[in-house]
C-alpha cells in the first residue's frame, strides 16, 4: 500500500520523518503545507481571487510593499493580481493540485492526514478535507486530540504541536488512523465554507475541532499590557505575549499587530519596522 503523510508546517514534516527509521510500515512520502490558516483572510479562498487577497496580506506582514506605479503608466502595467497569484501556486496551491492528480493516478494511494491540537492543523484539516470528497475512503485523519505521550524523560505529556512528539512516539500514534467518514467530509467542508465567509482575522482551537473566529486586534491588548514607559526590543514584547498562549500565534502575525499599533499612535518605536528583531517599541508618554 502506498502511503502518504500529510502535515501543516516543516517542523511537523522533520518529526514525522524521523520515525520512518523505526517502522518500515510507516514508511512513505511527506507533503507539508506551509500557509497558517489560523490567521489572516479566508474570504473566497478556493478562487484565485481569494488566493491574490491573502498572498497580498502576506506580503503586508513581511514588509513587502505592492508595487508602486508612475502616474500615466500603460494600463497594463497598473495593478495586477497576477504575481501574487503565481507566487502562491508555486507552494500550497501547486502542492494540492499535485495530490489531487496523484489520487487520480493512483487508485491504490492511500493518504494519512496528522493534526496536532492546535488551531493551524485544524484550519489546515478543514481545509483539505473540504476538497477532497471525491477520494473518501483512501483520506485518513490521525488527530492527537488532548492524548497522553511520553517526553525524553518518560514523563507523561499532552502535545500540542507533532513537533513536540519524540520519534517512537509517532508509531504509537499511527495506530489512531482512521477513515475520514462521508459524514466528515460533508460536516467539516460545511464548516470550512463557514471559516470562509466569517474571514476572521484570527481563529483559535476551543476544543475537539471546534474553531472560534476572532478579529485581527484579538492579541492587541496583551501586546500594549506587555509594553512598557521604556524603549524595548519589538521581539521581547512578542516573547512575552506568546510564552503565556496556551496555543502560540505566528511572531510574524503579532509583529504585524505591533506595527499596526504604531501606525495609530498607541505605541511609539525606533529602528526600521522589518522583522520583530529590527525595531523597539513603547508605550507613549502619558497626557
Amino acid at each position: 500500500m502506498a502511503l502518504l503523510h500529510i502535515v501543516f508546517g516543516e517542523s511537523s514534516a522533520t518529526a514525522l520523518a524521523g520515525a520512518f527509521e523505526l517502522d518500515e510500515q510507516l514508511k512513505g512520502d511527506i507533503l507539508y503545507f506551509e500557509d497558517d490558516l489560523s490567521v489572516g483572510p479566508l474570504f473566497i479562498l478556493d478562487t484565485k481571487d481569494g488566493q491574490a487577497a491573502r498572498k497580498q496580506w502576506w506580503n503586508q506582514l513581511a514588509g513587502i510593499q505592492p508595487q508602486q506605479v508612475a502616474e500615466g503608466a500603460a494600463e497594463a502595467q497598473m495593478v495586477t493580481p497576477a504575481p501574487a497569484v503565481a507566487e502562491e501556486e508555486a507552494g500550497d496551491q501547486e502542492k494540492f493540485r499535485q495530490l489531487k492528480a496523484l489520487l487520480k493516478s493512483e487508485p491504490e494511494q492511500q493518504v494519512y492526514v496528522w493534526a496536532g491540537q492546535n488551531s493551524r492543523d485544524v484550519c489546515g484539516y478543514y481545509w483539505l478535507v473540504s476538497q477532497l470528497y471525491d477520494f473518501a475512503g483512501r483520506i485518513h485523519i490521525i488527530y492527537l486530540n488532548n492524548l497522553p505521550f511520553l517526553n525524553e524523560k518518560g514523563s507523561v505529556f499532552y502535545p500540542t504541536h507533532l513537533h513536540q512528539i519524540l520519534a517512537k512516539e509517532f508509531l504509537k500514534a499511527k495506530k489512531l488512523a482512521r477513515p475520514v467518514s462521508l459524514a466528515e467530509f460533508e460536516i467539516d467542508g460545511d464548516e470550512w465554507s463557514r471559516m470562509m465567509n466569517e474571514n476572521a482575522g484570527v481563529r483559535l482551537l476551543e476544543g475537539g475541532k471546534k474553531i472560534k473566529g476572532e478579529p485581527a486586534v484579538f492579541y492587541d491588548k496583551e501586546l500594549l499590557q506587555q509594553s512598557t514607559a521604556e524603549f524595548q526590543k519589538a521581539s521581547k514584547v512578542v516573547g512575552l505575549v506568546t510564552g503565556k498562549l496556551k496555543y502560540p500565534v505566528m511572531d510574524q502575525f503579532l509583529g504585524w499587530r505591533l506595527k499596526e499599533l504604531i501606525k495609530q499612535g498607541k505605541l511609539e518605536s525606533k529602528g526600521e519596522l522589518k522583522t520583530i528583531r529590527d525595531f523597539e517599541v513603547k508605550l507613549p508618554p502619558a497626557e
